[in-house]
């Protein structure tokens, strides 16, 4: 399925669906972080999706970067949670998402790098070459509220 982000388009469909997502800020022993580029929009993205019946949030994490990316993670922190109503996502389905995703740090316990259905690219990424890559100002903040050292999280 493919999607079309509108941040701040006054010409943006109107949301009709909220959906509780979930995002990893996920960095290595080095301070890389895990990036993926998306199949449905071909932008670069933290690993994250949809929340699932029967199961936590951060079992949600676990099962989104693994499934994604290939690599397990432990989640180890809040970063905040991310709502933007001026942030819709459409489907081609008819679906048009507000933004809502609860961000976590993360960190890799195993696993193998390796592409999914959903990502076309998975890759370590140093945070000095992000503004190389093609990413969603939403993701952006993401990123960056992640990186930052706050004592509480950050939300909207």
């Amino acid at each position: 399925m493919t999607r079309t982000d509108y941040f701040r388009d006054p010409n943006a469909p109107s949301a009709n669906s909220v959906k509780v997502a979930v995002s990893a800020l996920v960095q290595d022993s080095d301070g890389r972080i895990l990036l993926i580029r998306r199949t449905d929009n071909g932008k670069y993205s933290i690993p994250g999706g949809g929340l699932e019946a029967g199961e936590t949030v951060t079992q949600a994490v676990a099962r989104e970067v693994r499934e994604e990316t290939g690599i397990e993670v432990a989640v180890t922190q809040l970063v905040g949670v991310f709502s933007n109503p001026d942030h819709v996502i459409a489907y081609d389905d008819g679906e048009v998402r507000q933004e809502f995703s609860i961000c976590f740090r993360a960190e890799p316990v195993g696993g193998t790098l390796r592409r999914s259905a959903e990502s076309s690219e998975v890759e370590w990424v140093a945070p000095e070459e992000l503004p190389e890559r093609d990413i969603h100002p939403s993701i952006q903040l993401r990123i960056r509220k992640g990186l930052e050292d706050e004592p509480a999280p950050y939300f909207t």
